[in-house]
């Protein structure tokens, strides 16, 4: 994460009342966990939580590395466990809550180069299902959106053909 990036567009949007940047590894549930409390510290609840972290390491299977896969399904999988579930608990005590995870096409279509990316977010949508269920009754909403190709810093990386 671009801590410097993340601290301007809090600014932008508005400073301290209304967002604060924070570094989280999400695949580290005591940072997701100081995030959370941060949340929780400046604006005195947690109504939403946007589990929007991602990364990509695209390569062929012949090509991609075992380190390079399991960094993918961390960041996303797990990344998004954790979000969930530390979140859901703090909205559990609320009565509600909305969860949203960000899931992507790749994960129903599949994308060459992208086994892990692709694997981890069809997971997301398999996780997001099973924690609506788990967390419906006590009124917290889960849900999952799956864009297309958008530009952004982790895709700048890619070769113009992807994009024409």
């Amino acid at each position: 994460m671009n801590l410097e990036a993340t601290e301007a567009a809090a600014k932008q949007f508005g400073g301290g009342e209304v967002a604060v940047a924070v570094r989280c590894d999400v695949t580290k549930a005591d940072e997701v966990e100081t995030l959370l409390q941060t949340a929780l510290e400046r604006f005195g609840g947690l109504d939403i939580m946007v589990n929007n972290a991602g990364i990509t390491r695209d390569a062929t299977m012949r090509k991609m590395t075992e380190e390079q896969f399991d960094q993918v399904i961390d960041v996303h999988l797990k990344g998004t466990w954790n979000g969930i579930r530390l979140a859901a608990a703090i909205m559990r005590e609320n009565k509600r809550g909305a969860i949203v995870n960000m899931s992507s096409v790749s994960g129903k279509v599949g994308m060459v180069g992208q086994t892990n990316y692709s694997a981890a977010k069809a997971g997301i949508v398999g996780m997001t299902k099973a924690a609506a269920k788990e967390l419906a009754h006590v009124g917290v909403r889960v849900n999952a959106i799956a864009p297309g190709l958008i530009r952004s810093a982790m895709t700048e990386a890619m070769p113009q053909r992807i994009w024409d």
